[in-house]
């Protein structure tokens, strides 16, 4: 006999169904208050000036968001690389990262593939695939790198230990590399590399 009369209509015909409905309209408890705050631990804004500073013979690295922060889903550095400066190739096994130009130009080459990128183009650098980058210009450059899942941003906190010292044996730095599931190599890059584009290796 209910079979044409539609489900809210019969909800509303029973017994004390509108003063329910009234209820859950007004009730404080049925509306969910998060305090965004506590999901960023406290952090809603990260001014620029903001975060630790090392350098890696020739490549700066300032730590914007931490992987504590992320749950581990990613973490953000900044890299400031000096004039003519080459990052040592190498492959990650288990990390994505992708780089956002801020100021002046970046080369990079990825597998067999070597580009240009300015301000504002982005850079994807996948895990499993060799690559490596470099400012092919006598001014400083800076990228914005995230690190996809974070960890290895812990690298160049360590990394950045080592060179306090002075220029490390590179070997130390191809362990530390290990620890965080990297692997330099590609030896035969830095030798066109360097005399294609007048650069130097990092250290």
């Amino acid at each position: 006999m209910f079979r044409d009369v539609p489900r809210l209509e019969l909800m509303a015909a029973s017994p004390g169904a509108q003063e329910l409905i009234n209820g859950i309209r007004t009730s404080p408890s049925s509306v969910m208050r998060v305090d965004p705050a506590q999901k960023h631990h406290g952090r809603l804004a990260i001014p620029a000036k903001e975060g630790k500073l090392v350098s890696i013979g020739g490549v700066g690295v300032k730590f914007k968001i931490s992987g504590d922060e992320t749950n581990r889903a990613f973490s953000i550095v900044e890299h400031h690389v000096q004039p003519r400066t080459l990052v040592p190739p190498h492959l990650h096994h288990d990390t994505d990262e992708y780089s956002y130009v801020v100021e002046g130009q970046f080369g990079a080459r990825i597998g067999d593939e070597i580009l240009l990128a300015g301000p504002g183009d982005y850079i994807l650098k996948p895990r499993g695939i060799p690559h490596t980058f470099w400012n092919p210009t006598d001014k400083v450059a800076r990228l914005v790198e995230i690190i996809s899942p974070a960890g290895f941003e812990k690298f160049f906190a360590e990394a950045g230990e080592l060179f306090t010292q002075g220029p490390p044996e590179f070997e130390r730095v191809g362990a530390l590399a290990a620890k965080y599931n990297a692997t330099f190599g590609w030896n035969e890059w830095v030798s066109e590399l360097t005399k294609e584009y007048k650069l130097k290796l990092f250290g």
